[in-house]
């Protein structure tokens, strides 16, 4: 029979931490009244080890002769009484939230609800001890600066999940996406850091799996130590816990490329569901300890993230459980930073958002979390300020909502938009001036996993989402345009409408203040055949198909990408002054308040001098740039502008026109440059 001793009586972190002679675990449940560590061999037998020491709701033991590899789970005895907000069952196996590494998969089963008296061992996975040591070598972090980053959001299984230069075994798996063919892309194209969708243990819902479908995006989190073990070649091949050096080993890869790891994490709720979901981890253990409930009915869920719950995390344990988890990643992975889904759900202590939260102190206070890229979702669901752009503390950057619906809306031509646009490029200082921010804590998208590709923004009126089974999801409300046709046409100005639309709405993304982010697959073309919600589909319609790239979408999006890291001037790290940046009509005058205010407004003309109050580099040298002129025009018949006088002689040098091969060569002042329909051109004068 296994012994069980108490081990250490000093504080220990949770856990199972293997070391000589065995291994210490050590779990966090206020309301327990016994805990037992449960160790499963080779063949699924079960040996159940009460947890001989409890300190201030930390129970412990070490177990001599365990080390990595070793599965196990916990069976919480305590109280079962739904209605005070409690759902402690030991027939119930649980995974241990520490875990370092998971095996297996849930079987959706009866015996998972907490209710139930049934034994759900042979239904959920198990924890699994795992060494985390990594030889790092020479790995050191880009610490790229936020003015200086172009993210790109994919998703680790769809970038190479049908690659042919990345051999099979490895397809759709952190060394898929380390694999030299996807980081030659990667960095062929110039971005700075990839945005990972989430990457923690997730599992697929009941309803879905019933439904022949999987949670492919992984917005379903039941391990947040843990890589999910579905994207790793090492558990495909049989070596359980291989994910975690196999992730480690995908990190100092993309960092020697120069690459950041940005991981999307998803604290905001659970795989557990509402009242009525499966008993996997956090239920059991101490249900009003991590979970947000219903005051006066606490035998629900207050639903802030529309899945059946929300984390609570002005609860002290389940605070802590997410500064550990996010320490955890910076130190063991070396990641270079986060996006937060449903961002605002993390702040709402006593019900409403707000910059006073322990979630913020704690994030501002912890010095290793604090130092790496912030990113938040600023919005939730089922509240009424549950849009809450602009207000995230310092520190903070913010997925820009509103850049996406202003771009969005003036390239399809929607009169009164065009101020707003040119706020938008600028920086969004409405948005973020009066916090003291700077344009970088805007970050810029048009498209991202959540909605249309841009190809399919330039092609479908509404979305088509009938592969989504159970439920097709998904907005009605995308502001897109499909030129005239809904989904595949081979009518030749229909595609070449729907290319110059994609090259505009890069070209704007890429040429604006603050940071960029590219959608993976934008620069190829990537289609979903009108999906707007693929969060169910681990099918061709989510997967890049590198069999169909469209070359000359990529060479142009690598050509903005790579123009913008050479001028300082389209990145500064504040906002723009009169001295700096200028705006004309296309007649060349100066643009009037009346000029901003008229709905019929479509065109302007923005001067960019390079020089004036520039940034300071690290050594506190001036980044002296060349000007530009940007002249845009959503309208949908050609007009020509005047090229301004901008206060000194100079010669402009055409460097884009996103409609197409272009008449305009080398101009001066006083002169007229042709602006053809739905079209946006940057001009250059060499200082």
């Amino acid at each position: 029979m296994t012994e069980i001793w108490p081990g250490s009586f000093v504080p220990l972190p949770l856990g199972a931490h293997p070391g000589e002679g065995g291994t210490t675990f050590a779990v966090s449940s206020d309301v327990a009244t016994g805990v037992t560590l449960c160790l499963f061999d080779a063949n699924g037998s079960e040996e159940r080890l009460p947890m001989p020491a409890h300190d201030a709701g930390t129970w412990r033991g070490f177990v001599p002769g365990v080390g990595p590899g070793q599965r196990y789970g916990y069976r919480v005895h305590g109280p079962y009484d739904p209605a005070g907000g409690h759902r402690c069952n030991p027939a119930k196996l649980l995974l241990d939230p520490y875990a370092r590494a998971i095996d297996g998969d849930v079987r959706w089963e009866p015996c998972l609800h907490d209710a139930s008296p049934e034994d759900s061992a042979g239904a959920v996975p198990r924890s699994v001890v795992v060494d985390t040591a990594f030889d790092w070598g020479t790995d050191a972090a880009p610490r790229i600066p936020y003015a200086r980053s172009v993210l790109y959001e994919t998703h680790v299984k769809g970038i190479s999940a049908t690659h042919p230069e990345v051999p099979p075994e490895l397809r759709g798996t952190y060394a898929g996406l380390a694999h030299p063919a996807v980081v030659e892309h990667l960095t062929g194209l110039g971005v700075t850091a990839v945005e990972l969708l989430p990457v923690h243990q997730s599992l697929t819902n009941g309803i879905l799996a019933g439904a022949g479908r999987v949670n492919y995006w992984g917005y379903d989190t039941i391990g947040y130590f843990a890589p999910h073990a579905g994207y790793s070649a090492e558990v495909r091949a049989g070596r359980p816990g291989g994910q975690v050096a196999e992730f480690q080993q995908m990190v100092r890869t993309l960092h020697a490329a120069g690459l950041e790891v940005v991981l999307d994490v998803v604290f905001n709720h659970t795989a557990e569901g509402n009242h009525l979901g499966p008993t996997l981890c956090f239920r059991g253990l101490d249900n009003a300890g991590y979970y947000r409930l219903v005051p006066g009915d606490r035998a629900h869920y207050f639903d802030t993230t529309g899945t059946g719950n929300s984390l609570d995390l002005g609860r002290p344990d389940c605070l802590r459980l997410v500064l550990d988890s996010l320490r955890h990643w910076v130190t063991t992975y070396r990641v270079d930073g986060f996006r937060f889904d449903l961002a605002p759900t993390l702040a709402r202590q006593d019900g409403t958002f707000t910059r006073l939260s322990d979630f913020f102190d704690a994030i501002h206070q912890d010095p290793v979390v604090s130092s790496v890229k912030l990113i938040a979702e600023p919005w939730d669901v089922n509240q009424p300020d549950s849009y809450d752009v602009g207000l995230f503390p310092p520190g903070w950057t913010e997925w820009n909502g509103k850049y996406r619906d202003t771009v969005r809306s003036f390239w399809r031509s929607t009169p009164g938009t065009l101020a707003d646009l040119a706020t938008r490029v600028t920086g969004s200082p409405d948005l973020y001036g009066p916090t003291r921010n700077r344009p970088s804590a805007s970050i810029n998208i048009v498209t991202t996993h959540d909605g249309f590709t841009l190809r399919d923004l330039v092609s479908y009126d509404r979305k088509h989402n009938d592969d989504n089974v159970p439920d097709p999801g998904g907005t009605d409300d995308n502001l897109s345009w499909n030129c005239g046709v809904e989904g595949p046409t081979d009518d030749p100005e229909v595609t070449a409408l729907r290319a110059r639309q994609s090259r505009a709405m890069l070209a704007t993304l890429l040429l604006s203040r603050g940071v960029p982010m590219l959608l993976g697959g934008d620069e190829l073309g990537r289609t979903q055949r009108g999906n707007n919600n693929a969060y169910c589909q681990d099918t061709e319609i989510s997967w890049y198909d590198w069999s169909a790239v469209d070359r000359e979408l990529l060479d142009f999006t690598a050509r903005l990408v790579a123009f913008r890291r050479r001028h300082p001037a389209l990145r500064r790290r504040r906002y723009l002054t009169p001295d700096d940046m200028r705006w004309y009509t296309p007649t060349g005058a100066p643009m009037t308040d009346a000029d901003w205010a008229a709905e019929w407004s479509r065109a302007v003309v923005a001067h960019i001098d390079g020089v004036v109050a520039a940034d300071l580099d690290e050594r506190g040298r001036p980044e002296l740039d060349d000007d530009f002129l940007l002249a845009v025009n959503g309208w949908w018949e050609p007009i020509e502008f005047t090229v301004p006088t901008v206060g000194r002689p100079a010669h402009w040098m055409l460097e884009f026109d996103t409609y197409g091969p272009s008449p305009v060569g080398t101009t001066v002042a006083g002169e007229t440059v042709p602006l053809r329909p739905r079209s946006l051109v940057l001009l250059r004068s060499p200082r």
